[in-house]
């Protein structure tokens, strides 16, 4: 089993930056693909972007590319989000999640109903 923290969210205004970061402990969380989601108010689950075990292969959600970067700390147990550019629309609850994977190296998840487990969330508010 692996449980997940994310952190690094907070209040910044419109054209800022932040950088979230999962934090993974329990079993080897490189065999994990690893994907982060986000939910506003009255909305669903909406992806943002995955990775793949190898680090090498990453996705994005619509219209999230060249805003927002995904990583993957390959001596640890990280993943972090850089979301540069916010705007208001970004305000959400960003949650970490992963999905076990020991058969694949190169693939990303991009479905909430693919994943195995889940962070409580940190919330990114973006407002002037």
């Amino acid at each position: 089993q692996v449980q997940l923290l994310e952190s690094g969210g907070g209040l910044v205004q419109p054209g800022a930056s932040l950088r979230l970061s999962c934090l993974a402990s329990g079993r080897a969380f490189e065999s994990y693909i690893v994907g982060w989601f986000r939910q506003a108010p009255g909305k669903e689950r909406e992806f943002v972007s995955s990775i793949s075990r190898s680090g090498d292969t990453a996705s994005y959600g619509d219209s999230l590319k060249g805003r927002f970067t995904i990583a993957r700390d390959k001596s640890g147990n990280t993943v972090s989000l850089q979301m540069d550019s916010l705007k208001p629309e970004d305000t959400a609850v960003y949650y970490c999640a992963a999905a076990y994977a020991a058969s694949t190296w190169s693939r990303t998840l991009s479905r909430s109903s693919e994943y195995d487990y889940w962070g409580r969330g940190t919330q990114v508010t973006v407002s002037s």
